[in-house]
């Protein structure tokens, strides 16, 4: 029974050995101190890598998030100029233009109601000459 027994956990390793890598405690730890130390070191190096990656991972991250901040910034900014009125007296040097603007706009509201009146006589000269009866 008890080569039984070790069957199957020499199948095992066997199997686990010739995947490539060993499978922790299922064997016997090395006592050899170089051999450690190359696995310490092996370790340390694949720890700086993921701490490297890990700091450029979070970099991109928060570039990512300036650059979504910004657009929304000047989106806002985009949004309240459009919606807001124009203040005509923002800019002094203007104001003479706003005025002849004014005035030109004021005019032509007056001629407009004129100059519809006389392009549509009360009476026109078919009419007067049309006999009644």
């Amino acid at each position: 029974m008890t080569e039984n027994a070790q069957e199957p956990l020499d199948f095992l390793k066997s199997m686990w050995g010739n995947m490539g890598f060993p499978l922790p405690g299922m064997v016997a730890p090395t006592v050899d101190t170089n051999e450690l130390e190359r696995r310490i070191a092996d370790l340390k190096a694949v720890e700086g890598w993921l701490r490297t990656n890990l700091s450029m991972l979070q970099m991109t991250i928060q570039g990512l998030e300036m650059q979504k901040n910004t657009l929304a910034t000047m989106q806002a900014i985009s949004q309240s100029a459009a919606g807001a009125d124009t203040n005509p007296f923002a800019n002094p040097a203007l104001w003479p233009w706003n005025f002849m603007q004014q005035q030109t706009a004021a005019q032509s509201a007056a001629a407009a109601p004129s100059a519809a009146a006389d392009a549509t006589p009360s009476t026109s000269s078919a009419d007067k000459a049309k006999p009644k009866g």
